[in-house]
């Protein structure tokens, strides 16, 4: 089974990479591996809204994108991990999302949607936000729900914590790194 992960936060060992951490410990103690993107040091441009896709459902813009379609592509199961920033997912998170508009095309204007494997096609979305507003949360979510079907993942599960600001501060949350370890685990059964 194919698992990646992409980091969406911009803050080195924030709340968002250590929930992930604590994640992709889980899966490692059911006997799996992760692949970890981190968005912030890859080289992605955002989406031109060119068209260029719309014929062929592949993307024209030429950077580190490219060696995540395949990733996508084959991928069994699929983690976002974003902190939550005025209220939706993080820059890095979005840059991601958008350029899978070639994704889009190809499923919704070509007819080809991205076959669900062997496997199945599940989804995690890891958000920590400092707000204590549930709407960070949903608001996330709408936009990586989006992402997820787009991509064929019928199903995410969403692990949402607020009022987690101070970098480090998840560490003194009093279920989250073990709501983030089953949920690995979890993904991978």
């Amino acid at each position: 089974m194919k698992t990646i992960a992409f980091l969406g936060s911009p803050r080195k060992d924030g709340n968002t990479e250590l929930l992930l951490n604590e994640t992709i410990r889980g899966i490692e103690s059911a006997g799996e591996t992760v692949r970890t993107y981190a968005l912030n040091l890859m080289k992605i441009a955002p989406c031109q809204d060119c068209g260029g896709c719309e014929k062929s459902g592949v993307c024209i813009l030429d950077d580190d994108m490219n060696a995540l379609y395949e990733e996508i592509r084959t991928a069994d199961r699929i983690i976002l991990a974003s902190p939550i920033f005025f209220f939706a997912l993080s820059a890095q998170s979005k840059i991601l999302i958008d350029r899978c508009q070639s994704f889009w095309c190809e499923k919704y204007l070509l007819k080809k949607p991205l076959p669900e494997g062997p496997h199945g096609r599940k989804g995690l979305l890891l958000l920590v936000g400092g707000m204590k507003k549930e709407i960070g949360i949903e608001c996330g979510d709408a936009s990586a729900k989006a992402f997820f079907r787009t991509i064929s993942v019928k199903e995410h599960k969403v692990l949402g914590f607020l009022g987690v600001d101070a970098k480090g501060a998840i560490k003194d949350h009093a279920s989250a790194l073990q709501e983030a370890f089953e949920a690995g685990r979890a993904l991978v059964s």
